[in-house]
């Protein structure tokens, strides 16, 4: 190719890209025109809405739908991390299998086992066919179950068995059904390592995409492409889609984007929800070098997962994507009648030759920095009658260009810190190769299907769910919040926090037997911590509801029973919220998950022994437990009062003390000595009389 073949190439790249440039800052103007407007005019005067709304409004009954093909190494992880941190209860799990994938099925069927919420669908034709298939039969499943309970499904969220479900998400549904049709969370990545190239070209793009283009997307033109995860579907929704027969659409790889663009066309409303709420998250060291942190953000309610972190699984399943919307949804969506609508439709279907021009790009200006060096830069000079439109275009894609470099790494430092946005810059050179590798697969592949007509099989990729260590809670930590209210001194709280790495013990307990927090206002630090309700012990309530929940487990778990919901699950009030292996206690012994309410460490004293039928005389303050004093008096360890406890039947085992004894746990004289101490505050010495 001679040089100025090759200058007009470049001015002509350059042309197209600036074009393209002006849809982007289109974009770019009316977000930021219309954040600076509710800055000044509609958040003063609208404050978010508080937890407690979401908390206070009756449940409706919602379902989870996930399909899973060959997800044998994530299905069991997901069902277990969102049964127990859900906070809702009027809620079922459906997850679609396919009678060709046996570990998969297994793993679902021990999900099952444990947890009554569970049901596993079975598809009526073996894996893999595609993802709306899958949800189709498992929406069968969903109006079967309606129909035999005569109770229907407010809402249906649409969730992947890779995703991390936050507490909150029944809840903030459950308050906007049945005024909104479609509500879709944002998608956010799990923080990755600086190294982890792939997987921070998703990192990048989600926090930029749905912070701004979905913003943009439902102000504009009033219509919300679905993501297929963190999405629910109002049961109005649902009905007007399957007037048409299947709810989704089985001829596309992307039935969330396809369905989206249904129910705009039917004058459904959906939403990009931006409900804030706090996440604690871990913050790698920057390039490996000092210590890993942590932070607290407050950041949309949101899902995340982990996406792809090899080159190869990435770009088939971008493939996947722009075959389903840029492709697919042209073909069998067309145009719409709303000219905005129709702006981002060939947003999207743009997505066929951006990548290619940004890689013909890479290619003009290293073959011109080649030729530099080579022939000098006179030799590539851009002849006089071109220069300075050359030199115009270009200037404005170099602006361009660092308008996308800048604004990627606001919206990335919002979510992971400044190292991930100073890499974000290099990671779009890794994005656009991506990108330029799925386009050329996506149009192999449609080219052979118009050819042969085969159907285009399900391209999932391989997933991975978060583990314990990397899953942090999602909420303040409790010394944070004490610290916000003034109520305990800096110095008190970081002695309590270094008795706690010793002992093991709760750090509430231990500003409580130090007297440098009282009851109340600890009660109302957990309360607002795990975003629970709080409530009070009466005696007599405990009495009336003791058949609730077995006396032993109640002892077990430091749970007191005050009473069941309408559907049966038991009502516990606890000190603090109960743990995962507890609350799985708690369902195996009574089918249900427990509804937990918040309440001061003594009153679980006063509970506890109105359950062991260890009364305490009325008028007369309630001693400190057994076990308390115990752990307190240093007699014996969190850790090892714990484990007997879990072995402790008061029936057969009789007094806590004997059984501590007898488990060597404790000696004959720290036994005495808490007996004693307990006896100051009148009759009795342990739960049991």
């Amino acid at each position: 190719m001679s040089i100025e073949a090759l200058q007009i190439l470049a001015l002509g790249i350059a042309i197209l890209i600036a074009m393209s440039s002006i849809d982007d800052l289109a974009v770019d103007a009316w977000f930021w025109v219309r954040e600076i407007y509710r800055a000044i005019a509609i958040r003063p005067r609208h404050p978010p809405l508080p937890h407690s709304a979401l908390l206070e409004k009756p449940e409706q009954r919602l379902a989870i739908v996930i399909p899973a093909w060959r997800e044998q190494d994530v299905i069991a992880a997901m069902i277990e991390n969102t049964i127990s941190t859900a906070n809702y209860n009027d809620y079922l799990i459906f997850v679609g299998t396919y009678p060709n994938d046996a570990a998969t099925i297994a793993e679902v069927e021990r999900a099952r086992r444990r947890h009554r919420r569970v049901v596993r669908v079975e598809t009526p034709h073996p894996g893999p066919t595609n993802k709306a298939d899958c949800l189709n039969a498992i929406l069968e499943a969903v109006f079967a179950e309606e129909a035999a309970s005569g109770r229907p499904f407010a809402g249906v969220a649409l969730h992947d068995p890779e995703d991390v479900v936050h507490p909150l998400e029944l809840k903030f549904f459950n308050y906007l059904l049945p005024r909104k049709d479609l509500i879709q969370l944002p998608v956010v990545s799990m923080g990755r390592r600086l190294r982890d190239l792939v997987a921070g070209a998703y990192m990048d793009e989600f926090a930029e995409w749905h912070a701004k283009e979905l913003v943009v997307r439902e102000s504009f033109a009033h219509a919300v492409p679905s993501a297929g995860v963190g999405v629910c579907f109002s049961r109005a929704a649902i009905e007007t889609l399957r007037t048409d027969g299947d709810v989704f659409n089985t001829r596309t790889l992307t039935e969330d984007y396809d369905i989206a663009a249904r129910l705009a066309k039917a004058g459904k409303v959906s939403i990009i929800a931006r409900y804030p709420v706090e996440f604690r998250i871990r913050r790698p060291a920057f390039f490996g070098l000092g210590r890993a942190g942590a932070a607290t953000l407050r950041m949309p309610l949101c899902v995340r997962e982990y996406f792809p972190n090899t080159f190869r699984a990435a770009y088939r399943q971008k493939a996947r994507w722009t075959i389903g919307v840029a492709l697919q949804g042209w073909a069998q969506l067309g145009w719409s009648r709303s000219m905005r609508v129709n702006y981002f439709l060939l947003r999207d279907r743009k997505a066929l030759i951006t990548p290619v021009l940004v890689m013909l790009a890479y290619l003009v200006v290293l073959t011109f920095l080649a030729l530099a060096l080579i022939y000098g830069p006179g030799r590539i000079a851009f002849p006089e009658t071109w220069r300075t439109l050359a030199a115009w275009v270009v200037g404005f894609d170099l602006v361009a260009l660092g308008l996308r470099v800048v604004q990627r790494m606001y919206f990335v430092n919002r979510l992971y810190g400044w190292a991930h946005a100073i890499a974000s810059a290099p990671r779009m050179v890794v994005a656009s190769v991506l990108n330029f590798a799925a386009t050329a697969r996506a149009l192999r592949i449609f080219g052979a299907y118009l050819i042969t007509r085969k159907p285009i099989a399900w391209g999932k990729a391989s997933h991975a769910f978060p583990t314990s260590d990397t899953l942090t809670l999602d909420r303040r930590r409790l010394g944070e919040i004490l610290m916000s209210w003034e109520a305990v001194s800096e110095a008190h709280l970081k002695d309590a926090l270094r008795e706690q790495r010793q002992s093991q013990r709760p750090l509430g307990r231990i500003l409580l037997s130090h007297g440098w927090l009282d009851e109340e206002t600890l009660a109302e630090a957990v309360a607002i911590q795990a975003e629970l309700p709080r409530a009070a012990v009466a005696p007599e309530v405990v009495a009336q509801h003791r058949g609730v929940l077995p006396g032993g487990l109640c002892v077990r778990i430091a749970a007191a029973p005050i009473g069941r919901t309408a559907s049966g699950a038991p009502i516990l009030a606890v000190a603090r919220p109960l743990s995962n292996e507890h609350r799985a206690e708690v369902i195996r012994a009574t089918g249900y998950r427990p509804v937990e309410r918040i309440v001061r460490e003594s009153e679980i004293a006063v509970g506890l022994r109105t359950v062991s039928r260890a009364g305490w005389p009325e008028g007369q303050e309630s001693p400190p437990l057994l076990g308390d004093i115990l752990i307190e008096s240093g007699g014996v360890s969190q850790t090892d009062f714990d484990a007997a406890l879990a072995e402790y039947e008061p029936e057969r085992d009789g007094r806590i003390g004997e059984h501590l004894l007898r488990s060597g746990v404790v000696t004959d004289v720290a036994l005495a000595a808490a007996i004693f101490a307990q006896s100051r505050w009148g009759r009795g010495s342990g739960l049991r009389p």
